[in-house]
This record gives structure tokens, sequence and C-alpha cells, in this order.
């Protein structure tokens, strides 16, 4: 598979989406509402189930399937009052010590003058600085779009696993031929420069785990219940690893983990 039919399947519509992934794997989910301050933003989905037997806070980016589904979710595209509700799911976590699992399927923050007004950068930064700090563990699935800071918002994390035909980007492959090309139709050049998939990112140590994806995923009529239990037996096992860990030990791992990122040897080139 080359890189923009990637591309293509990261972003088919029949792949699960967050609510899909939240009711195949948790149980007694309550969904919670609001940033208590402007709003509710639907592109977030969020609130507090069970994990097996461990109490857990679920967030996802949520796309839709359908057209009126997508539209009701803003494509995915998550506004600030989104980020402060994630925020604020978060530190509730920590509060009461329940690990956080993101599920991220984005293009990107929403760019509208309403969310420039109401502080996105901001917003973005917010859940940035907390999670980086945040005392208790954090695991990040990357589910399909993987796009900029509207992505990263919800994937400084302990873990982050991608799926094998998602990608995570600083930018949208598209942009970047734009930007570097001048020609948005060297879409898969861009993309093979851009590092954006799973197992670039896991040799690059990234992302933690690359999740295997069957033939037929996302295809209608797919069994969709292997696949799920096998990431449920997945999340379960390493969630009981994180949550035996001293916070302090969690925090500073999670802290190096990012220092680590971008590191490179001096190499003596006359000896080379």
């Amino acid at each position: 598979m080359d890189a923009y039919e990637k591309i293509r399947c990261a972003r088919k519509a029949g792949r699960p989406t967050a609510r899909d992934y939240i009711q195949s794997i948790f149980t007694g989910f309550m969904e919670l509402h609001g940033d208590r301050t402007f709003g509710d933003d639907h592109a977030i989905v969020g609130g507090v189930a069970w994990l097996g037997d461990i109490p857990v806070t679920v967030i996802g980016i949520e796309k839709g399937h359908n057209l009126d589904e997508r539209v009701y979710h803003n494509f995915g595209c998550v506004l600030p009052e989104g980020y402060r509700k994630a925020q604020r799911l978060m530190k509730e976590a920590e509060k009461f010590h329940r690990p956080v699992i993101c599920f991220v399927d984005t293009q990107g923050a929403s760019c509208g003058s309403g969310a420039e007004r109401r502080g996105a950068g901001q917003a973005i930064a917010d859940n940035l600085y907390e999670l980086m700090t945040l005392k208790t563990p954090v695991i990040s699935i990357m589910a399909g779009e993987g796009g900029s800071g509207g992505a990263l918002a919800l994937a400084v994390a302990d873990d982050v696993w991608m799926l094998e035909n998602a990608y995570y980007s600083v930018v949208s492959p598209e942009a970047c031929a734009s930007i570097l090309f001048k020609d948005s139709s060297r879409v898969a050049e861009a993309a093979e420069h851009l590092k954006m998939f799973a197992d670039d990112l896991y040799k690059l140590n990234i992302v933690e785990r690359v999740i295997s994806e069957p033939q037929d995923f996302g295809e209608e009529g797919w069994d969709v219940e292997p696949f799920m239990s096998s990431l449920k037996m997945s999340l379960v096992g390493r969630v009981g690893e994180l949550m035996n860990q001293p916070v302090q030990k969690l925090i500073m791992e999670r802290y190096e983990k990012y220092r680590r990122i971008g590191r490179y040897k001096e190499i003596d080139v006359h000896n080379v």
C-alpha cells in the first residue's frame, strides 16, 4: 500500500469512530458535557467508564459516519471548548487517580474565526502543559487521522499507540504539498517525506505500539469483535502496568520520553 492509499484508508468513512471504540471496549460509560466556560463541543466525547474492572476516563475525538453525524460533530475538528472539556475530564481523572484513555481522529483543530476568538491556541497549549504533569496514567490511540496540534492536544501520553493505517503529522499532507511544492497534487510525495505513518513513527520512537488492522477493517459487514477484544486486552494489561508505577516515576518517564524526541548524535565528519 503506497502513501496515498494509506491516507485514503485513514480517512475511510467505515473506520470505527470514538463512540464505536467506547461502546465495544468499555462498559457503564457515562458521558459528561461542557467546559464550564462557554459550551459543549460535540467533536469531543468524554466521560467515565469501566475497562474490565478498572474505572477510567475516556476521551475521544468523534467524527461520525454519515454526513449528518459529521456536520453535528464538526467533522472531528475540535473547538477550544472541546479541548477545555477534555482538560476538565483529565483533571477530574487525576483527582480520583483514574487512568485516561484517548482516541484521536482529526484532520486538525477547528480554525474558524470563532475558535480563534475563543482562544484555540491557548486551549491546545494548556492541554499540552497539563498532560505533561498529569498525575495519572495516560494512553492515547491514533485511530485514523492525527493532524497537527489538534491531535497532539490529546496525545501527550505515557504510551501513544497507532493503528496500522493511521497517520500522525505536524501538517496535513495536502497542506505540506501546497507549501513545499506549490502543488497540492503531490500529496503522496509529501506524505513520504513527512514520515507520518505508524511504521515510521515506531522506528523514530514517537509511538510505542502499532496495532494491526484486519484485511477488511472498516468495510461494510466486517467482524469488529475480534479486533476490539484484542485491543481491550492490550489496554487492560498496559493500564495495569502503568497504575503500578509510582506517580513521580510515571511523570518523569513521560517527561524524558518527549525530551528524547529529535535528539541526534554529533558526528566528526572528517572521520566518516
